[in-house]
């Protein structure tokens, strides 16, 4: 049953004691990185470019600890075989300093209804630039403040925007917009490096759609120059976008629900 186990340093512990001490420093200053990965059909999806990125965040910010990449998937492995797990989503958790921490944990998997891939989901603009954008870290109060401002106004993800009115990813999410039949997305040292973000570039290349790694113009997108938007995550594949900010973007989503149907195909083993 999902959620009825946890790892903690490879060990297989009840998910209750998954717990931090708070007067740990690494905790206290959120010194830590994750990975949160789908399990399909009990098999984790792209299990090795998940650790493989947890490996490249932790020398971004130089957490050093004892654990292997092989290690981490014989712990994903034996967690998901404890709680006989098939779909879920599949959390990893690693803590720096003196005495590291890694968790392993379960959840129900995240899903969305059809109608937000049908009909698009709204977004607002958020000013504020992550540190280490190209690492996935624990440092997420920009992230909270930002999607919690969003969802206040009732929409579903917030855009960061930098200094420079670009707009770079979401909160949870990597940013797509289509103009002139082009991809543009922010280049790879100024966002998170997104799996699924790869996993879209080469569906587009596979849709033979051209890609641009320029950020966009918040200018821009407000003058109406993009005629389709999207984010992309684990979670949601590729997700249209039919507002920001109060401002449409409706369409059919047509090139959008491609990437995301091939997204998903592949994440199922499907045409590889």
């Amino acid at each position: 049953m999902i959620g009825m186990h946890a790892v903690l340093n490879g060990a297989l512990i009840s998910a209750a004691e998954a717990t931090v001490p708070v007067t740990d420093r690494a905790v206290q200053y959120g010194f830590s990185t994750y990975e949160s990965i789908r399990v399909v059909g009990g098999h984790p999806v792209h299990l090795s470019d998940h650790l493989l990125r947890l490996q490249k965040s932790c020398e971004g910010i130089g957490l050093v600890h004892p654990f292997s990449s092989a290690q981490i998937e014989r712990w994903v492995g034996a967690l998901i075989a404890a709680d006989a797990i098939s779909d879920a989503t599949i959390r990893i958790q690693l803590y720096g300093g003196d005495h590291p921490m890694l968790f392993i944990l379960a959840s129900a998997m995240l899903t969305y209804p059809e109608q937000y891939y049908r009909d698009g989901v709204g977004a607002t603009t958020y000013r504020g630039e992550r540190l280490i954008p190209s690492c996935k870290t624990g440092n997420l109060l920009l992230n909270y403040m930002a999607l919690a401002d969003a969802n206040r106004r009732g929409n579903f993800e917030a855009l960061l925007v930098d200094r420079h009115g670009h707009i770079l990813e979401g909160t949870r999410s990597n940013f797509f917009a289509f103009r002139d039949g082009v991809l543009y997305t922010a280049r790879d040292g100024e966002v998170l490096l997104g799996i699924t973000r790869e996993q879209v570039i080469r569906a587009a290349a596979k849709l033979s759609i051209p890609v641009v790694y320029e950020a966009v113009q918040v200018e821009d997108l407000f003058a109406g120059l993009y005629d389709e938007l999207f984010i992309s995550a684990t979670s949601m594949a590729a997700m249209p976008l039919s507002r920001v900010d109060g401002m449409s973007f409706l369409g059919s989503y047509r090139r959008t629900l491609a990437i995301k149907d091939l997204v998903r195909s592949w994440e199922m083993g499907e045409g590889q």
